[in-house]
């Protein structure tokens, strides 16, 4: 899940951090792609309106055959 889409959801980063309790700074924090359990749990907040793809998690040898 991309920092930039879950903004863009929820409105303003002070929202995204209301939503998932934590300080306006952890959500500044955030690099381009955002933590994993963070988007589980925005996953479920939103009730899968914003699903993880999970892709975006693996480790660069993950899909070598």
């Amino acid at each position: 899940m991309k920092k930039e889409e879950v903004i863009s959801y929820f409105g303003s980063v002070g929202s995204v951090a209301k939503a998932l309790n934590i300080s306006h700074a952890s959500v500044s924090g955030w690099g381009n792609i955002i933590p994993k359990g963070r988007a589980f749990e925005i996953q479920a907040i939103t009730k899968g309106n914003m699903k993880v793809n999970s892709s975006l998690y693996l480790k660069p040898n993950d899909n070598a055959a």
